[in-house]
């Protein structure tokens, strides 16, 4: 009797804490004054929850955006509105705002605006990628060869196309021309081809190729308007935001030119957020107090060579490391004197093929040396400082499948991602012995990771669309299915509380897992948003999410409430 009696109290001691721990983030909001309020509405409807609502200034950069709670309410903070003239936006698949709507906003009292949706006339526009995989016939296979095209542009370009399936095969070998970072504003070719697709091209491997072509010709052709002026097959649309998914601020912050691709986005010590981007020779900075923003170009070191870099990531001294792709080198950018120094790839080994996407700084002092990803030969090398010279690992005989990512550990260790099938790999930094781990989901493509706390490496299983968790302790895997359809999760990194948050190239929302739980929000974002890299501001409570919109030339800040 009085081990139930113990265990009733411990349990409403831990409920009253939980109480008093939500009210006091309630009261803390409610504490803090209103710039802008209202109600969202539809005929339909009534109140509706789970509406995004987005004010941004006349002539500025930055946009704030809420959600509205079950009873259709929404509450923009004065924090987060100067005075002004606001030109307010929203986002609810399925709808649209009767009219355009304005307020403004005073320092004096909060301003009110009640916002009436209306059913769209126009509900494919509105689609995101996941939607519209989730919208169109065919088997998982057959869509998941769409995969790859949301690297360069929505799937928008398919399905709004009007190509027969021939004319689809020739489009498919000249996309296959372009490299990565290319975009429909600023495509680029390539020179060659990675070194791995060089060394499978017999003639099995090029009957095959024409094979998978026109088979995937013929799907879009398919799905797309080919065949009249309206899909023949219903369009499907995810649920809302509901409960604590409507309980987030998000800030948007615009790049200064359309072509920006911001594929990393990292905060320093100091609290200054910092971007490469993806097609251009670019390190950029933005204070987020402000709004503004200050570029460095990038050297160029392989005129007529590709331009654009991939992986941004701090050393232990807190300068930036950038993988400078197909210009053969690593950079690293001194924060004091802004200046950059580079490593290239000596000339031998420095090809038209070559390309250093990624870096691993993080615990370069433990010996002096940084790890390094080549992407034109599937290859890890790793650079020391001290002598410039590159020593190089070769995982796989060839053709190798694609080595994606490279993560240190506390030992300045090597973890990597083998995209191109289903396996961690870790370097011994003292022996330089390889050991691979299998993922749970067999053909998972682990893509972009990071390591959290306890030696727990968090990555993105591309294909086998779950969040991944290796223990390099007990060498076992966790995964999580993320909740929205066609989520594929690109990369994770682990918060102070030892959540985990993801990000998508097709959902455009940002995934938050309590590993303990299995529990998982998905925030909804403003607009179309091709998320990469992601990062956890861990000095705020809660913690603050950060990406880039590589496809947007955008930052955004995503600030839950609880």
């Amino acid at each position: 009797m009085r081990t139930t009696r113990s265990l009733l109290v411990a349990i409403l001691t831990v409920a009253a804490i939980l109480c008093r721990t939500e009210y006091a983030q309630t009261e803390t909001q409610a504490q803090t004054p209103a710039a802008l309020t209202g109600q969202v509405i539809s005929t339909e409807e009534g109140p509706m929850e789970g509406v995004l609502v987005t004010a941004k200034e006349s002539g500025s950069t930055v946009a704030v955006t809420v959600v509205s709670d079950d009873q259709g309410h929404y509450r923009i903070p004065s924090t987060k509105l100067e005075t002004g003239h606001y030109a307010i936006t929203i986002r609810a698949v399925g709808y649209d705002l009767d009219g355009p709507a304005t307020v403004d906003i005073r320092a004096e009292k909060p301003s009110t605006l009640d916002l009436k949706l209306h059913k769209t006339a126009n509900l494919a526009m509105q689609l995101t990628n996941a939607e519209w995989l989730q919208s169109m016939p065919g088997t998982p296979q057959q869509k998941s060869y769409l995969r790859n095209c949301v690297t360069c542009h929505t799937l928008q370009f398919i399905v709004r196309s009007t190509h027969s399936a021939d004319e689809f095969v020739h489009i498919q070998e000249r996309m296959a021309g372009y490299v990565n970072q290319s975009i429909p504003e600023v495509p680029q070719r390539r020179l060659a081809d990675r070194l791995a697709v060089q060394q499978d091209r017999g003639e099995e491997a090029l009957s095959r190729q024409k094979v998978e072509l026109q088979a995937l010709g013929e799907f879009m052709s398919s799905i797309n308007l080919s065949k009249g002026l309206n899909w023949t097959y219903s369009l499907k649309t995810f649920p809302r935001p509901t409960g604590r998914a409507t309980r987030v601020i998000i800030t948007e912050y615009d790049l200064p030119k359309p072509t920006r691709q911001p594929h990393d986005v990292i905060m320093d010590s100091d609290g200054t957020v910092w971007y490469d981007s993806f097609g251009e020779q670019i390190l950029g900075k933005l204070d987020p107090k402000t709004g503004k923003i200050k570029e460095y170009p990038l050297p160029l070191l392989k005129p007529g060579s590709p331009i654009g870099s991939l992986s941004l990531r701090a050393d232990d001294a807190g300068n930036l490391w950038v993988g400078m792709m197909y210009q053969g080198a690593a950079a690293e950018f001194d924060r004091k004197t802004e200046k950059f120094q580079t490593w290239s790839l000596p000339p031998e080994d420095n090809k038209d093929y070559t390309q250093i996407n990624q870096t691993a700084p993080t615990h370069s002092k433990v010996d002096g040396k940084v790890w390094v990803q080549d992407a034109g030969t599937y290859s890890l090398r790793r650079l020391d400082l001290a002598t410039g010279k590159f020593e190089v690992w070769q995982p796989f005989p060839a053709p190798s499948p694609n080595i994606y990512d490279v993560i240190s550990d506390s030992q300045n260790d090597a973890y990597f991602t083998v995209f191109g099938a289903d396996q961690i790999g870790k370097i011994d930094a003292k022996t330089g012995k390889i050991t691979l781990y299998k993922t749970p989901t067999p053909n998972s493509a682990p893509r972009r990771g990071s390591m959290g706390s306890q030696g727990r490496l968090w990555f993105g299983e591309y294909r086998g669309n779950r969040i991944g968790m290796f223990d390099t302790k007990t060498q076992q895997f966790h995964e999580w299915e993320p909740p929205t359809p066609w989520a594929l999760p690109y990369d994770v990194v682990e918060d102070k509380n030892g959540e985990a948050w993801a990000g998508s190239m097709l959902t455009d929302r940002v995934t938050r897992l309590d590993p303990k739980t299995g529990k998982m929000i998905d925030y909804l974002l403003p607009r179309s948003t091709n998320i990469r890299r992601v990062f956890v501001d861990n000095s705020t409570t809660p913690v603050t999410f950060w990406t880039g919109n590589d496809h947007g030339a955008s930052i955004i800040k995503v600030e839950p409430l609880d």
